[in-house]
C-alpha cells in the first residue's frame, strides 16, 4: 500500500528505530477517506470551498478533479496553487508526523478555492497510526517540542481547538 511505504520512507529518514514502526501495517490504523465536491460558483471571491487547516493525520494522499483549487500556504511567498496532473497524487504531511518529527517535517497548511467555471472533485485518503498509540518525538535533537499523547487525545485537542491544537500540545516556546 502506497501509504505504508511512504510511512517507511519517511520514518527511515527521520532514522526512526524499528521499534517505533511496529504500527505501520497494523490492522487498527487510524485511517478515512473523504469524498469533496465543490460545485461552479459564480462570485468564487465570496466564497470558501475548504477553509485555511491542516490535516491531523500522518499524511493524506489526495487525488484531484483536473480543476484548479487546491492551494498551499508557503512561507514567503502566501497562498500557491497546487495544479491538478492528470495521473498524479499530492501528499500533505499532517500534525501527527509534525509531533512525530519534533517538527523536521511541517504541517502542510492548506486550502480549496472554488471556481467559477467548472465543478471540482477531490478524494483524500487520511493514514495515521492506531488511536490508542502514543505521540511522542521521536527525533530528538536536544528537547522534545510536544508532550507525549494518545492520537485520540490529540485528534478530541483538534476537534475542540482546530487552529491552535498543536500549540496546545507544544512544550518550549519558539
Amino acid at each position: 500500500m502506497l501509504a505504508e511505504k511512504l510511512t517507511h520512507m519517511m520514518l527511515r529518514l527521520l532514522g526512526i528505530c524499528e521499534d517505533e514502526k511496529g504500527w505501520v501495517g497494523s490492522r487498527n490504523l487510524c485511517e478515512a477517506v473523504q469524498l469533496n465536491f465543490y460545485p461552479c460558483c459564480p462570485e468564487p471571491n465570496r466564497a470558501m470551498g475548504l477553509a485555511p487547516h491542516t490535516d491531523t493525520s500522518l499524511l493524506t494522499i489526495l487525488h484531484q478533479s483536473q480543476t484548479n483549487g487546491l492551494q498551499i500556504f508557503k512561507e514567503g511567498a502566501g497562498w500557491v496553487p497546487v495544479h491538478p496532473h492528470p495521473n498524479t497524487l499530492v501528499v500533505h504531511t499532517g500534525d501527527i508526523l509534525h509531533i512525530l518529527s519534533n517538527s523536521r517535517f511541517h504541517c502542510a497548511l492548506h486550502r480549496v478555492m472554488v471556481n467559477s467555471e467548472r465543478q471540482r472533485y477531490s478524494v483524500a485518503y487520511f493514514y495515521g497510526p492506531p488511536l490508542d498509540y502514543v505521540l511522542s518525538p521521536l527525533l530528538l535533537s536536544s528537547f522534545p517540542r510536544f508532550r507525549s499523547l494518545s492520537v485520540k487525545e490529540y485528534i478530541a485537542i483538534k476537534a475542540k481547538n482546530l487552529g491552535q491544537a498543536l500549540s496546545l500540545i507544544t512544550t518550549i516556546q519558539n
